[in-house]
């Protein structure tokens, strides 16, 4: 599917705040896991870990659609710009989810998901041929919460997906992204992406442009 941070990239967490990443247990390939906090990072640094049982999944495809709302205004119909809530989950179970939290004490979890990645998402589509290839692993659904872009979240993200590759053998990490998106792909191509080929989704209106980082 489309990756990254939809519409624009995301990142978030003021200069000089570290984020928390939770690192996947042994078992967390297959199920998520909580994870332990960091005593070292400030309270309000967001924390990425695997998705739950109980994360709010509607708060999530709000998320993604404030995320890809950019790419809405330009006419374009990326998947995560207007999925419902069952396509949400359905994705987010595809595999393995990783969101970015922060705390927040007026939310009724106490928290609130500010960031969100697919890795390794099977997709009832055919993919691109590039995806195909068995050194090669993808992510895509990336979002983070528009008020939050810039500032280190979506780094955190993708340093999360990169690193999952590694573990799981592959060379090469892959995205696919809507390729009248200028202004994304740049963002893709200054961390280390190229364009590999084209590819046409049937339930997009563009054509995706297949981006890939040698690890």
């Amino acid at each position: 599917m489309t990756a990254p941070t939809p519409p624009s990239e995301s990142r978030a967490v003021p200069p000089g705040s570290p984020v928390r990443v939770t690192p996947p247990t042994a078992a967390s390939t297959s199920a998520p896991s909580p994870g332990a906090p960091s005593l070292d990072a400030p309270p309000d640094s967001p924390i990425v870990r695997r998705l739950r049982d109980g994360d709010p999944i509607p708060e999530i495809t709000k998320l993604l659609h404030r995320a890809y709302a950019a790419q809405v205004a330009m006419g374009l119909a990326p998947l995560a710009g207007r999925q419902d809530d069952a396509t949400t989950a359905r994705r987010c179970n595809s595999g393995e989810c990783y969101v970015a939290t922060l705390k927040d004490p007026a939310h009724p979890r106490g928290e609130r998901v500010v960031g969100i990645i697919l890795f390794h998402e099977e997709e009832p589509d055919q993919g691109p041929p590039w995806f195909q290839q068995p050194h090669v692993d993808s992510f895509s659904q990336f979002a983070v919460d528009t008020n939050l872009q810039g500032r280190g979240i979506g780094q955190a993200l993708l340093d999360t997906v990169e690193r999952r590759a590694r573990e799981c053998g592959s060379t090469e990490l892959a995205l696919s992204m809507a390729d009248p998106d200028t202004a994304l792909k740049n963002f893709y191509l200054k961390r280390g992406y190229r364009f590999v080929e084209f590819w046409k989704w049937p339930y997009t209106n563009y054509t995706s442009a297949i981006l890939s980082k040698t690890l």
